[in-house]
């Protein structure tokens, strides 16, 4: 049985484990050997020590924020929605990750995460009552996911290099 909770003090190592695995995930699953190597690269030790400090920040504002699904093996998946204090940078509720370990991947977890997510965000004072994230056009799974829950195409996101 899997229980959606809060993030506690006591799930740091489990949620970077999880972490890594959507970060690796976004550079093998969705792009060729250049971007996965990019995204490897980036988790580092001080990558790990500053993200868990973010997320604890994100926490201490809304405790909402990050929650994580567990069963009784751990912690296997995550979802986390950016604080209301940043909810201006899109002008609406920003989810920001949401993943789930591969050996629970259809076992309706991102379901549980998905609710958690969408009631987070209907606690926070909007600009836009809406919720948005970006997901990459390669990754099928996750654009049926989205689709199921009624995203839709909203922009287009774009990014370069510094």
């Amino acid at each position: 049985m899997v229980r959606v909770r809060p993030y506690a003090d006591g799930d740091a190592d489990e949620l970077w484990t999880l972490k890594r695995g959507f970060e690796t995930g976004l550079g093998t699953g969705t792009g060729g050997d250049e971007k996965a190597a990019k995204y490897e690269a980036k988790l580092t030790a001080e990558y790990r020590r500053e993200y868990v400090e973010w997320v604890e920040r994100c926490v201490a504002e809304n405790s909402d924020c990050v929650q994580v699904a567990e069963t009784d093996g751990g912690v296997v998946g995550y979802v986390f929605v950016l604080p209301e204090s940043l909810a201006y940078i899109w002008d609406a509720a920003v989810l920001n990750e949401v993943y789930v370990d591969p050996e629970h991947r259809g076992t309706g977890v991102a379901d549980d995460l998905m609710d958690a997510a969408l009631e987070a965000a209907r606690g926070m004072d909007l600009p836009l009552d809406r919720m948005l994230l970006d997901v990459d056009t390669e990754n099928d799974r996750a654009q049926a996911f989205y689709d199921r829950y009624g995203f839709s195409h909203w922009g287009e996101m774009v990014a370069r290099d510094l």
